[in-house]
């Protein structure tokens, strides 16, 4: 078994970043996701991030 972290700002960038990944990966055991939200000063800054679980 092998494990693979994406971290991005945005929820679109870390679907694309999954999806080519995925595109080389056999068998997937799970995925993952988090979403983060903080607050600095007055804007909001997001993480979005997901572990893949893969064989």
């Amino acid at each position: 078994m092998k494990v693979k972290i994406f971290d991005e700002g945005h929820e679109k960038d870390l679907e694309e970043s999954i999806n080519e990944f995925l595109k080389d990966i056999d068998y997937v055991i799970d995925i993952k996701y988090q979403v983060a939200i903080s607050v600095f000063a007055e804007e909001q800054v997001y993480c979005f991030s997901a572990m893949v679980l893969y064989k």
